[in-house]
């Protein structure tokens, strides 16, 4: 599952089975315990005794009674442990502290390039880690998983990134066991984009079922949640729309080495170089950005305009995939509500009426912390999952 508001399948058994129930932080009487796994009283009185000890679940404020002393409620204590999660981009990267309900506790941002190598970027992800927990007062002994978001393609199972455009020197890289070199737990590693979604989702959307996150920045990326579960592909790539051939791009090339793509022609350099055609000073994404915000009708209408070509290819993905919400990020949605208009102009025209009657186009709600949010939602359903339960308690 993507989010740890979703319990995964109690498969297990013992103070295990019964922590799955409590993860999600409901309060519950040790009487709906024993109803909702059907164990008789004095083992689930046992067993939340056992969760006690370990620190994991705490008694909450007494329930209203029918008659005789209150019965106690129990939930997940969430200071009870700690997570790391970074999210390294292109340029900047951010490093955070969490708790096991997902609150941020700390975060640092500052300007860091990948392109300076894993080794690098990791020590100072590890630098700012260790300020971040002597700023919260955190032992390293309570911390229980790192979640990292990183700009390429990554292979889930060993958390190496693949051939990464923009990453030289990562390519099958081991970052998660770089990391663990310093920090013995487990290291989750996946692409930005995907962290992203669950960012958004756990943000704004925790119970959609099918969502895509769409990142428009230096380049343009999905992250895609169906049926509650994200999808990421044989190889890791799923999602990868900048890739995508557009009508209009017929003859663009691109970096990858192809031409047309979407990418191309509606990340922020493609159309900060549209602008430069025109006569109009833009370098970057940055200056679209402040083009814009300055009321450049040029600005607004080459925006506008990569609204409609990623609204193309989300098309295509809305017929595929049916979300109920496409949420755009990254940089580039700075821009507001222009970018937006684009997409939807296209994709509620172009789908079919069953498919767009109940969808909704938005502007990320988790903005810039989208990315660190769902590193950290990466590291929490592992460490709270039942196969990582005993690392859990014996920390």
């Amino acid at each position: 599952m993507v989010s740890i508001t979703s319990p995964s399948a109690t498969g297990g058994t013992g103070a295990s089975e019964l922590f799955q129930l409590l993860r999600d932080g409901e309060p519950r009487t040790r009487a709906e315990l024993a109803h909702a796994t059907g164990l008789a009283r004095s083992t689930i009185a046992a067993r939340v005794d056992e969760l006690m000890r370990m620190g994991l679940i705490a008694p909450l404020a007494e329930s209203t009674s029918t008659g005789g002393r209150p019965p106690s409620r129990f939930a997940l204590k969430p200071s009870a442990r700690i997570v790391l999660a970074a999210d390294i981009g292109a340029s900047h990267a951010t490093v955070a502290v969490a708790d096991l309900a997902g609150t941020i506790l700390a975060e640092h941002t500052e300007p860091v390039a990948v392109t300076l190598g894993p080794e690098h970027v990791l020590t100072w992800m590890l630098d700012t880690a260790a300020m971040l927990l002597e700023q919260t007062q955190r032992d390293r002994r309570e911390l229980v998983a790192i979640g990292i978001g990183v700009p390429g393609p990554v292979e889930h199972s060993t958390g190496q990134p693949v051939n990464p455009p923009i990453m030289p020197g990562w390519d099958r890289f081991d970052v998660p066991g770089w990391v663990r070199q310093h920090l013995e737990v487990p290291v989750l590693v996946d692409n930005d984009v995907n962290i992203m979604a669950l960012g958004e989702r756990a943000t704004a959307w925790p119970t959609t079922e099918d969502l895509v996150f769409v990142k428009v920045a230096t380049g343009i990326g999905a992250g895609v949640i169906s049926g509650g579960m994200l999808l990421r592909g044989a190889q890791g790539v799923a999602g990868d729309i900048g890739h995508v051939q557009i009508a209009r791009g017929a003859g663009v090339p691109c970096h990858c080495g192809n031409t047309g793509c979407l990418e191309a022609l509606a990340s922020g350099p493609a159309i900060a170089r549209a602008l430069r055609a025109q006569g109009v000073e833009a370098e970057n994404g940055d200056d679209v950005v402040a083009l814009v915000k300055r009321g450049s009708v040029e600005a607004v209408q080459a925006v506008r305009q990569a609204g409609r070509d990623i609204g193309e290819v989300l098309t295509a993905c809305v017929s595929l995939l049916n979300p109920s919400v496409i949420a755009l990020g990254g940089s580039m949605a700075r821009v507001g509500e222009h970018l937006i208009a684009g997409v939807r102009e296209v994709v509620y025209t172009r789908s079919m009426p069953l498919a767009t009657g109940h969808l909704a186009i938005v502007q990320s709600a988790a903005a810039g912390r989208a990315g660190v949010i769902g590193a950290s939602m990466l590291a929490l359903d592992h460490a709270l999952s039942p196969g990582a339960f005993h690392s859990l308690a014996g920390r």
